[in-house]
């Protein structure tokens, strides 16, 4: 790495900077400003959070995350993500941030980490060890000419997360339900119902009135949930409840945040799914989802 680039902390300071810069490489994402300075300023004390930035002639050029997976039961699993912007790439950036977080990681206690990459940049963490797992697809939909919104089968009611009516224990029922079967590489089966309400209830993130559940009885079926930045949706985690499967609830609740989005002015949504989850894709597909990018999900141990 050349001597003009520091690498250091990320500070509250850096967020609107990180921000703007993750949009330049990932539009297909969002991460507002408020959320970057959320990752900084607001995680659970287990998971030994690191931001790190780093900055040549005063500008961000380069920023990246590691944590440990708190919300799996397999030992010693952690994530890190990495970006550079293309004009300062090949000046070694990406490499003093991702060495920084293997330390960082390692001597936190964990045995392997996962990173995602686009494309063109899978070949970098090859090089450093990662085996790529699996494939991400990255979709979006603009919310000027939806499809017509299906109707709920008989005895199903629609409701926003913010609808009183709406239990948070049975929506976190049909999220850990949904989830079981969610391909990944490390399984999401050890969230308590106390870490579900702060790090995704609670979660400022989460835009409350355009995420949606399908609720039969005092039963959750299905939910979509959703982060917004005004102008942009994102679709963080959608599912069914297994046993509900089937019956077009996916569609159901995601057609109708999109619809209620579109009428709150947000003008483009975007998701992703793996590439071996073909019913969502599906789902996706019929709702006007195009691809827009691909990302190989890569690991190895530390």
């Amino acid at each position: 790495m050349t001597s003009s680039v520091t690498v250091r902390p990320a500070t509250v300071e850096d967020a609107d900077a990180m921000a703007a810069l993750r949009r330049v490489v990932f539009p297909y994402k969002l991460m507002p400003a408020a959320m970057v300075r959320r990752s900084i300023t607001r995680h659970q004390p287990e998971e030994r959070s690191l931001a790190m930035v780093a900055e040549a002639g005063g500008s961000i050029v380069g920023w990246g995350t590691a944590r440990l997976n708190i919300w799996t039961s397999v030992a010693g699993q952690s994530n890190i993500s990495v970006l550079v912007d293309p004009e300062h790439r090949g000046r070694g950036i990406g490499s003093a941030l991702v060495e920084c977080f293997h330390d960082h990681l390692a001597a936190a206690g964990a045995a392997r980490t996962q990173v995602f990459a686009r494309q063109d940049s899978a070949a970098f963490a090859q090089r450093r060890g990662y085996e790529v797992t699996r494939t991400m697809h990255y979709a979006g939909v603009p919310l000027t000419d939806l499809p017509p919104q299906p109707d709920a089968p008989a005895g199903v009611r629609v409701h926003a997360y913010d609808d009183a009516e709406l239990d948070p224990h049975a929506v976190y029922t049909a999220e850990m339900l949904a989830s079981a079967d969610e391909p990944g590489d490390a399984p999401l089966d050890s969230i308590d119902y106390d870490r579900w309400l702060t790090d995704f209830w609670n979660n400022p993130s989460i835009d409350r009135t355009l995420s949606t559940a399908a609720v039969s009885g005092d039963e959750v079926l299905a939910f979509t949930i959703v982060e917004t930045d005004g102008e942009r949706l994102w679709s963080a985690f959608s599912g069914t409840v297994p046993q509900h499967r089937g019956r077009g609830l996916s569609k159901l609740v995601k057609s109708a945040a999109l619809h209620r989005a579109a009428a709150h002015g947000v003008s483009r949504a975007f998701t992703s799914n793996d590439d071996r989850n073909g019913p969502m894709l599906a789902v996706n597909d019929s709702l006007g989802y195009r691809r827009v990018a691909t990302e190989k999900g890569l690991s190895r141990t530390l």
